[in-house]
């Protein structure tokens, strides 16, 4: 399937997270980001370098600017289970508006076109590093990095296209 691009309706899927009163939750991805400006945000695997210590603090750090733009949601996805996801949250010591979502399946990340096969690197099928700013479901700016690269799809990246 070809990457998802600009001017695309983003696909509804069911993706995992935990509440604040630490129960897990399946959401419907439509139902966070219909009738809103959100971003959408995907990264290789939770506490990989690049990924813990670059992209999500990027957007952590850059929240507030986000929001002042319009922004309402910023939801991070991998291809990882809840549990994981939600150690990974707690392992910062704030994460502000961010939304730490589990694809444990990588169901959403291929309905994107977003899949990344990583098992040479013992890491199996990943997502590749995205940031999608989505504008009542319509793909307005698609970042989609090549590889583990690093260089279209910061917080800086998707303020730019604001």
């Amino acid at each position: 399937m070809a990457p998802i691009a600009v001017g695309d309706t983003i696909p509804d899927g069911t993706l995992a997270y935990f509440d604040e009163q630490d129960q897990m939750q399946q959401v419907s991805v439509h139902s966070l980001a219909a009738g809103k400006k959100v971003v959408l945000f995907g990264v290789p695997g939770a506490f990989t370098p690049t990924c813990s210590m670059k992209h999500v603090p990027g957007f952590i750090e850059k929240s507030d600017e986000l929001k002042s733009k319009g922004v309402e949601e910023l939801l991070l996805i991998s291809v990882n289970d809840p549990f994981v996801m939600k150690a990974w949250k707690k392992s910062y010591p704030e994460t502000k508006n961010v939304k730490f979502l589990a694809d444990g399946a990588a169901k959403y990340t291929y309905a994107l076109g977003l899949e990344l096969d990583l098992s040479e690197k013992g890491l199996g099928v990943r997502s590749r590093r995205f940031a999608l700013l989505v504008d009542n479901l319509k793909v307005v700016a698609a970042n989609i990095e090549s590889g583990g690269e690093f260089t279209v799809s910061s917080a800086d990246d998707i303020l730019a296209a604001l």
